[in-house]
């Protein structure tokens, strides 16, 4: 098994050296640095040829979303900590619960501050862990694995198959068999520091986790125009944000739209849907629950108003 496995990961492009980088240990710290900016570089162009397989997993999580299903993301090491990292940021920035975007990560909660590289080997808990979130059809499941073999994540998207969930996996190597419906290859060749996966391949699951989690809230009615109209004001920052918000694209001073927030029990878009649409609370947030949430569309379906009624001042 030892010489089995080596030679199967000396076949992977994420092992190999990259002549690039061969005397990264000779330079001083503005060469090394200048040189992993050279090869982080190449990121960007490695994401753009993965966009329509990325625009994909993004239109499965929203129907999810839409069908009351989930978002899973599930990988061990720097794999495991993004998709973790992009669940945890979405409730204060789509307003969405925690349970819609579910991060897991081989060795749980531990191996967010402590690397335990051994668990990635245990294929029994990628399936255990997922299924006690009991997954189903309405869920979508995207495994990421630089190399594609870590058999905690692939364990884990075999589960979700079994049970019939959408499923994605995310890789840096091309040409390898792993499980799921989709495919999202990043190929961003050899790592500066030879199988250090953390760096270029890293930063590419980055940028396309921050794309399927925004495509897919956007889809599903998060977002008007760019504005992130469902944000949760759970600090100072979010709560002048807010106000913000209102005064900008409703054209409102800071007390009236300190005013409509509070009669719009906090959220920014019930209280555009009152003002833009010139109707109470319960009116706004009935015609955005027959747009599926979606502002502009609640928006234009409305009958038009004279004039907006003036929020009540508190």
């Amino acid at each position: 098994m030892g010489e089995e496995l080596l030679n199967s990961l000396r076949r992977l492009v994420t092992e190999q050296a990259n002549p690039a980088t061969a005397d990264l240990d000779s330079l001083d710290a503005l060469g090394i640095v200048q040189r992993l900016n050279a090869e982080d570089a190449q990121v960007a162009a490695a994401v753009a040829a993965a966009l329509p397989a990325v625009a994909q997993v993004a239109e499965m999580a929203a129907a999810s979303f839409a069908a009351g299903g989930r978002l899973f993301y599930v990988g061990a090491g720097t794999s495991g900590r993004l998709g973790v990292l992009d669940a945890a940021e979405c409730p204060p920035t789509f307003g969405s619960a925690p349970w819609q975007v579910v991060g897991i990560i081989a060795g749980g909660d531990a191996s967010l501050r402590r690397s335990t590289e051994g668990v990635e080997d245990d294929a029994a808990a990628g399936g255990a862990d997922l299924a006690a979130l009991d997954p189903g059809p309405a869920d979508t499941v995207v495994g990421i694995s630089a190399s594609h073999r870590t058999p905690y994540t692939v364990a884990a998207v075999e589960e979700a198959i079994r049970r019939g969930c959408r499923t994605a996996f995310i890789t840096a190597n091309p040409a390898v068999a792993v499980p799921g419906e989709l495919v999202i290859r990043l190929l961003v060749g050899p790592e500066a520091l030879a199988g250090s996966t953390r760096l270029k391949a890293g930063s590419a699951q980055k940028l396309v986790l921050n794309m399927i989690s925004t495509a897919a809230w956007v889809l599903a009615g998060k977002v008007y125009g760019n504005r992130m109209v469902d944000l949760q004001a759970t600090s100072a920052k979010l709560i002048e944000r807010s106000r913000g918000l209102l005064m900008e694209l409703a054209g409102l001073d800071y007390a009236t739209a300190t005013a409509l927030l509070e009669a719009a029990g906090g959220s920014v878009k019930t209280a555009l849907m009152m003002q833009l649409g010139g109707c109470p609370r319960a009116e706004a947030e009935a015609r955005l629950a027959a747009a599926a949430g979606q502002l502009r569309r609640a928006l234009a379906a409305a009958p038009p108003a004279a004039e907006a009624p003036p929020p009540p001042r508190s």
